[in-house]
């Protein structure tokens, strides 16, 4: 009996960590878009180091050479040349750079200002909710390119100015979902009690109720990563991203579409960087919701 009962209690709950990467890990496709986004990540910051040539750098003897296995390739040029004689595969690595940059300026700007009006909307109830939520309902019914493409016009076209406009378009999505999460949490028992204990409102907000919103935060934050990297795509295709001679995947796509037909990979590389890298950022996306959702724990 003493047996039974020293075993029993030296069992103990599995580390947050552990249990987090066990749902995770269920998720095959999570795991390897986790594995995707750490190769881009290491590759992204050392560009400098990884890259075989300099993205500016213009070898007028080598125009338009094809991938080192097709007839007329080289593997001095493993992903071939552009139409001006600079390295893919090298402003593929830097166009790395500038696109995860973009998604992280993109996310931590919509999330921060999302949270804060979500967080005053859902806890102060009323016309202060009304309002915010009257607004992010206006944006919402613009269509989300167009608003962008009107913001950066009146900016003006750049990389920075890209970023601004897609977080001000993805804004209502992390107002309304912190919204929501806020309102479910505001009347339960330990918020409650927090503020019989005498705390403040702002320590109620961002204190008590907000560490337990941040589940769906984080998986939303995930999937905006991917939606703020095909904006800045998007909106460099049309030319109000970032500017030539920058290596930006949209801005390659857009400078190669007059080769689609005669030097396809021009268009098919940068094209097949940003369906891959968004591809796993959905994919691990999706795993962070099974392993933080607990109506999806079995």
């Amino acid at each position: 009996m003493s047996e039974t009962v020293q075993v029993t209690s030296s069992e103990a709950p599995p580390h947050p960590l552990q249990e987090f990467w066990h749902y995770f890990s269920q998720n095959a496709g999570a795991v390897v878009g986790l594995v995707f986004i750490c190769v881009i990540v290491v590759v992204a910051v050392l560009a400098d180091v990884l890259a075989p040539h300099p993205p500016f750098e213009q070898y007028r003897d080598a125009l338009l050479v094809p991938p080192f296995w097709q007839d007329g390739g080289s593997t001095r040029f493993l992903l071939g040349t552009d139409d001006v004689g600079r390295d893919i595969l090298s402003r593929l690595m830097y166009g790395a750079r500038l696109s995860l940059l973009i998604g992280a300026m993109v996310v931590t700007l919509s999330l921060a200002v999302g949270i804060l009006l979500g967080l005053v909307a859902g806890y102060f109830r009323g016309a202060t909710e009304a309002i915010i939520m009257r607004i992010m309902d206006v944006m919402l019914a613009l269509p989300s390119l167009l608003l962008a493409i009107a913001i950066v016009a009146i900016l003006g076209p750049s990389l920075f100015n890209a970023a601004i406009a897609i977080a001000i378009v993805v804004l209502p999505h992390y107002v309304r979902l912190t919204r929501a999460a806020a309102i479910s949490e505001v009347g339960k028992d330990y918020v409650t009690a927090s503020r019989v204990a005498g705390a403040g409102r702002l320590r109620i907000m961002f204190i008590t109720i907000l560490p337990n919103c941040m589940a769906p935060l984080i998986v939303q934050a995930t999937l905006g990563f991917s939606s703020a990297i095909l904006d800045a795509a998007a909106l460099g295709f049309l030319g109000l991203g970032a500017q030539p001679p920058t290596p930006e995947w949209g801005s390659m796509l857009a400078n190669a579409l007059q080769f689609l037909q005669r030097a396809w990979w021009v268009v098919t590389f940068p094209g097949l960087a940003i369906l891959l890298t968004v591809l796993a950022f959905n994919l691990m996306g999706d795993g962070l919701r099974d392993a933080l959702d607990p109506k999806m724990k079995v």
